[in-house]
């Protein structure tokens, strides 16, 4: 049958009005959960050396959170009988409507999606991303003030080991809306790394790439390497007054190395957990050109 034009435009106008909902926002770094075999060790590290402040972890009473700021903090958790070399628990990201969120991704088949949660002023889920990955995300109506006396009130990124960049970017980017801000190695054309800021903000997720294509092996993935790679990056504004204040406090005494310059065109420097999680600071701007490729969105703001 022959629709008239009338039936058509009508028609037109349905489809239109029936397109598929927009993803509700996903806005930045919630927090990194780690793993501690000494959760004493632990809190004298995040609350003794960068100034975090400890709260109780409503998803694991046996757990702390160490606050940078009222919305980013890490998730410490005592690691289980039989973990193995990695200490990474999980990634989580920031969204103003963790039910909508959900719902949008049920609908698109996402992997793994988790009971929505509730604790006082906080609505959380979990997923899983194309590695198995658990992933986060976090609606809160707390401030996103910075702890007072904390080495740093931002968590401008995280990384974790990725196998398949493929794979994760039809998860992060493709269903996720993650975009691309820069990537870089030691030994181009090699890729090691490769960052994507979150779809509605600044912070980003890096991809710390392992296997064919990079530098890590699978062979040299030990404990140690790991630590390297799972990790979270604190913004600072200026990496020698924040290195300064660490060492006129005497807390530079643990595993450390830097400040350098790194590939991105960043003053960086690395402090490391007692369980040999890396923690580092990094300037919010690049001072000199970056390797390998240019810089693709506006840098994270302190």
């Amino acid at each position: 049958m022959r629709l008239t034009r009338a039936a058509m435009i009508v028609a037109a106008v349905f489809f239109v009005g029936a397109r598929a909902p927009e993803r509700p926002p996903i806005t930045g770094i919630s927090h990194l959960a780690v793993y501690s075999r000494d959760l004493v060790a632990s809190e004298r590290f995040y609350a003794g050396v960068l100034g975090a402040r400890k709260v109780a972890d409503p998803e694991n009473g046996a757990g702390a959170r160490f606050q940078f700021s009222g919305t980013q903090f890490v998730e410490v958790l005592p690691a289980p009988a039989g973990l193995g070399a990695s200490l990474f628990a999980h990634a989580a990201y920031r969204t103003p409507d963790a039910a909508a969120l959900r719902s949008w991704l049920l609908a698109r088949g996402a992997s793994s999606v988790g009971a929505l949660e509730q604790s006082a002023g906080e609505r959380r889920f979990g997923a899983r991303d194309a590695e198995g990955n658990e992933v986060q995300f976090v609606e809160t109506k707390t401030s996103a003030a910075a702890v007072p006396g904390a080495v740093s009130g931002r968590i401008i990124h995280i990384g974790h080991a990725v196998r398949d960049r493929a794979k994760e970017d039809g998860f992060y980017r493709t269903l996720l809306g993650f975009r691309p801000y820069w990537f870089g190695s030691f030994e181009p054309p090699k890729v090691d790394w490769v960052s994507q800021q979150t779809p509605d903000g600044r912070d980003w997720l890096e991809y710390m790439m392992v296997g064919e294509g990079s530098r890590v092996t699978d062979a040299s993935l030990d404990a140690r390497q790991l630590g390297v790679l799972n990790h979270l990056s604190l913004g600072v504004r200026n990496m020698q007054t924040a290195v300064t204040e660490l060492y006129r406090g005497k807390k530079m005494t643990g595993r450390h190395d830097g400040p350098q310059m790194g590939l991105d065109g960043k003053w960086q420097a690395n402090l490391y957990d007692p369980d040999g999680t890396r923690v580092e600071l990094m300037e919010f701007h690049a001072v000199t050109e970056p390797c390998c490729s240019a810089f693709t969105a506006p840098d994270p703001e302190g």
